[in-house]
């Protein structure tokens, strides 16, 4: 019943939608050149997949007098493409924009049960021809592809772009220097919240870049955010009148899932977590036999996971272009020591003592560093949201430097 509602929400909007655009020009003198075009924003709302998690956008126009509709959209990828993967990793990724169909674009979002909303944009005939004209040449071929750039170049970022160029630096005149303090970071956590391994990833991967407050421009690469800021915008029509930017808005269904508008704050969770590890490794650590052998494979997957995070850490800093993550102290937490505790582990599994004097240095060594990382947060001008992390590792790592501290040889 509910596919069957979200279908029915669907055909509605499409069916409204020639109406909904043609009440833009209203305010507009008929006849000038431009006239018979009308402009549109489409945003669409999170998705299922991991890469529909920050929604999406694109803009549609749609000439009476030609009777065609068009949908701008620079949202195109191909996993197919030679190299893909591999240029993903290094941050060195580019992106197509395509005119599309509505119809075709629109029956998939609704497919994937995605909200779709439709607002129809007050620029002038002169405006709308400037728009017109740029998407067609940037839809050519020679001119389609961009480097892509999650936070500063990607599909919000481009159709931000080109209705400001088409408004004449409106958007960013009224939404450049004003901030309600959210970071690039916030933004990513509250709308990757939803999936608990992707929140993680990206939480633990982006640096300081990521902290610093944005203002509303820079927000505007979330494709949402875009659509709540034109919302506030005020433009004159041709007697001087000052009306809104958005002349009418539909939406066809609620979407299958909603937006998250603030990020979780679950340090407590992060700290009941580092504390409950640290305790069975305690546990596990203090006798022999199968507790050995257990805390072996505890302590073995807990070096595992910091160590490999350590290293992806390190190639994001230093072999990409991924700036987002450079200068990451969450090195400082996902150790690449940890795995030169591997062996330590292994003893340990097989019912040996673990390296008592080799393996207490090491982990001395990864709890200094956790240690440092959280008198980090207190000094002058550093700004790297890592509480959270240093609440699950700094027990973790000081409770196994103690169980390896106690074995015989350590002193």
């Amino acid at each position: 019943m509910r596919a069957l509602a979200c279908r029915v929400c669907a055909l509605l909007a499409l069916c409204a939608s020639p109406w909904l655009l043609a009440q833009a020009p209203a305010q507009w003198t008929a006849g000038q050149p431009g006239e018979s075009l009308e402009v549109a924003l489409l945003t669409v709302g999170p998705g299922d997949i991991y890469w529909q998690r920050f929604g999406h956008n694109a803009i549609w126009i749609r000439d009476r007098a030609g009777g065609t509709e068009v949908l701008y959209n620079y949202g195109i990828f191909d996993f197919a493409e030679p190299g893909f993967l591999f240029k993903f990793l290094r941050g060195d990724m580019y992106y197509s924009m395509a005119a599309r169909r509505p119809a075709d674009d629109i029956a998939q979002y609704e497919f994937e049960q995605r909200r779709v909303s439709v607002q129809a944009l007050n620029l002038s005939p002169p405006q709308r021809i400037a728009l017109h004209d740029f998407l067609q040449w940037n839809a050519r071929p020679e001119n389609a592809r961009y480097r892509y750039d999650y936070f500063r170049s990607n599909c919000s970022t481009k159709v931000r772009d080109a209705l400001d160029a088409a408004l004449g630096g409106i958007i960013k005149a009224s939404s450049s220097g004003r901030s309600r303090g959210n970071t690039r970071r916030s933004h990513a956590q509250r709308l990757t919240s939803p999936d608990l391994l992707v929140y993680l990833g990206v939480h633990a991967g982006l640096g300081p870049a990521t902290d610093q407050p944005i203002d509303f421009w820079d927000e505007m690469f979330v494709p949402m955010e875009l659509q709540r800021r034109l919302r506030e915008i005020r433009v004159r029509d041709d007697g001087g009148n000052d009306v809104a930017l958005v002349a009418s808005e539909i939406e066809s269904n609620e979407g299958h899932i909603a937006e998250p508008l603030n990020p979780p704050d679950w340090t407590r969770y992060f700290l009941a977590s580092g504390l409950l590890l640290a305790a069975l490794l305690y546990w596990l650590g203090s006798a022999a036999g199968m507790r050995r052998r257990a805390f072996g494979v505890v302590a073995g997957a807990l070096w595992l996971v910091a160590g490999l995070g350590g290293i992806i850490l390190l190639g994001l800093w230093f072999g990409t272009t991924h700036d987002a993550a450079w200068r990451n102290y969450n090195l400082a937490l996902f150790h690449p020591l940890c795995l030169l505790l591997l062996p330590t582990a292994w003893r340990a599994l097989r019912g040996r003592t673990p390296q008592g004097r080799s393996g207490a240095w090491i982990a001395a060594l990864i709890v200094a560093s956790a240690v440092c990382a959280w008198l980090l947060l207190v000094l002058p001008g550093y700004r790297q949201q890592m509480i959270d992390w240093i609440a699950l590792w700094l027990p973790v790592h000081a409770s196994a430097w103690w169980v390896l501290r106690r074995q015989p040889g350590a002193d």
